[in-house]
């Protein structure tokens, strides 16, 4: 039996410590989760830069970014859709916190999002499994059992997980994937009922949810 390559032991290592520190934190109750998150986030961004990748391929650069600028348009045409479709079924409802700092918020949110998925977990993966299909595969995967136990944001998350890294590969950009991220679920939220995704919570927060009226 081979030995590991070093870099695929450290890639192993980091994926371990990374994803571990994200799911850790998930299931902690709120009060210490809110102390905890920041410092998860601070790891893992100090674990990508420790590597000292340049703008471009953090995806934080210009390279790609008018290429990708279609995916907002077509994220749009489709969050009106399911809008319409929604409405039709009775389903659609105001959303929980709808003020401009919760949205924004929320939004760079799915902007970091991208990032651990395509600069945390993605390269880690590919350099160790090769195969860029069974990468994309797996890192959305992991991208949706994060989202446990909320089985529709799972579901919707494994989906754009794989769709999102086949887009990156391509234009190697962040910023039109975090906006569209956070217009797909802005639009996931309203569009199912409150009471099949909590608020969008996951881990102990989902299973803790009691239902509460949104406010505008």
């Amino acid at each position: 039996m081979s030995r590991p390559e070093p870099g695929s032991a450290r890639d192993l290592a980091e994926l371990i410590l990374g994803y571990g520190l994200i799911v850790f934190v998930i299931w902690m109750p709120e009060f210490p989760q809110r102390i905890l998150s920041p410092l998860a986030l601070l790891a893992t961004l100090a674990v990508v830069l420790a590597r000292r990748p340049g703008l471009d391929e953090l995806g934080l650069g210009r390279r790609g970014l008018v290429p990708s600028l279609w995916i907002l348009p077509a994220v749009v045409v489709f969050a009106i859709a399911s809008l319409f479709v929604a409405k039709q079924l009775g389903t659609l409802h105001p959303l929980y916190k709808g003020d401009f700092e919760h949205v924004a918020g929320y939004t760079l949110w799915t902007l970091y999002q991208q990032f651990l998925l395509n600069d945390y977990f993605m390269p880690r993966l590919t350099r160790m499994i090769g195969k860029k299909a069974i990468t994309t595969g797996i890192t959305a995967l992991l991208f949706a059992a994060a989202h446990l136990p909320n089985l529709p944001l799972a579901a919707a998350t494994l989906v754009w997980g794989a769709v999102s890294c086949m887009l990156f590969r391509r234009y190697r950009n962040l910023y039109a994937l975090g906006l569209a991220q956070g217009l797909l679920g802005l639009c996931f939220a309203v569009c199912i009922p409150d009471a099949l995704h909590h608020h969008l919570r996951v881990g102990l927060g989902y299973l803790r949810y009691r239902g509460t009226q949104p406010t505008r």
